[in-house]
């Protein structure tokens, strides 16, 4: 295959599959049928994409709250004990997303868990490591939550139907822990995948695939894909949009930004008064800093929310960058 074509293909695997991969039990000799090559071609570049860093993994993405228990928490740190404190906070398995951001609030980070009160424990956990208290500042209503990127740009993501407030899932079952206690990981490359996570969990193939499904229908997994590391293709930029909108106005405003192609995350939060009075967030990216807040400037005129106080936290350092364990 000469660089052209591979170039090509990269590009297939990494625009075309973040989400509908296919679930059955060879899903890459699908992927590649679909592609027109060898299914050991498929998996050689998934492989080498992944050592490249471009993507994390091939699976599973979660919905927050709905598998286990989760938070985003903010931390104010002295400046001469960002680097230092950002490395402590990365350490604890339970942290998969840690942002330094332009503000007073300067730490950002997602925490996740296996259950509410393991999620509480952490957060104390932290806290105390830091030295530094923390704002936990937890989902309460999701209008867009997807981080699938568009390559080519110019393709408009289907608009939500509703707002959705975050009602957890039933507990779940043995069974059902150790599967995403594999999943976590992401599926193994090779020929079947979901055979192999059938052996290790200790459960027949079509048993796997079926649980997968009822996730993937139930808004559990709220996509089963290629998992892309923006940073790595050119979205260099990042900024979270947070905004005070009055309790009433908010749903419809959510409803509104996540319509927008530009915004690939939306939710409302509650506020943490006197510290924190935003209650409604957005993640913008973008491959530079002004294409960020040209977008930023133009979603506030067109949704009327011009009057409403904001702020826009630019990312800075990105401390650690995984995927959610919630075993």
């Amino acid at each position: 295959m000469n660089e052209d074509m591979q170039a090509t293909l990269d590009f297939r695997l990494l625009n075309e599959f973040q989400r509908d991969f296919p679930l059955c039990p060879a899903p890459f000799a699908e992927l590649a049928s679909r592609l027109g090559v060898g299914e050991t071609t498929v998996l050689g570049r998934l492989e080498a994409l992944r050592r490249e860093g471009k993507i994390s993994r091939v699976g599973a993405v979660f919905a927050p709250k709905r598998i286990g228990a989760s938070t985003l928490a903010a931390m104010a740190v002295p400046p001469e004990k960002l680097a230092a404190i950002g490395a402590a906070v990365s350490r604890f398995p339970e942290v998969n997303h840690n942002y330094e951001r332009e503000h007073r609030y300067n730490l950002w980070f997602v925490v996740t868990a296996g259950s509410e009160a393991r999620l509480q424990a952490t957060l104390g956990a932290i806290a105390q490591c830091a030295g530094y208290p923390l704002l936990p500042l937890p989902l309460v209503e999701e209008f867009h939550i997807d981080l699938g990127f568009c390559l080519q740009g110019g393709e408009r993501k289907p608009a939500p139907a509703s707002a959705r407030p975050v009602v957890p899932q039933a507990p779940l079952d043995e069974e059902e822990r150790r599967l995403i206690s594999v999943l976590q990981e992401g599926l193994p490359l090779f020929i079947r995948p979901f055979q192999l996570i059938a052996q290790r969990i200790g459960v027949e193939e079509p048993e796997v695939l079926a649980r997968i499904r009822r996730w993937v229908e139930e808004g559990a997994i709220k996509r089963f894909g290629v998992v892309v590391r923006h940073h790595e293709l050119g979205f260099t930029a990042n900024a979270m949009l947070v905004q005070d909108i009055p309790d009433d106005e908010v749903s419809a405003a959510g409803r509104g930004l996540a319509e927008a192609p530009d915004v690939t995350l939306c939710y409302r939060r509650p506020r943490h008064l006197p510290e924190w009075r935003y209650n409604l967030f957005c993640m913008i990216h973008g491959r530079d800093r002004g294409e960020v807040e040209q977008k930023i400037a133009e979603l506030r005129v067109r949704h009327g929310l011009e009057g409403h106080a904001h702020e826009i936290l630019f990312s800075r350092t990105r401390f650690k960058q995984t995927g959610a364990r919630y075993a």
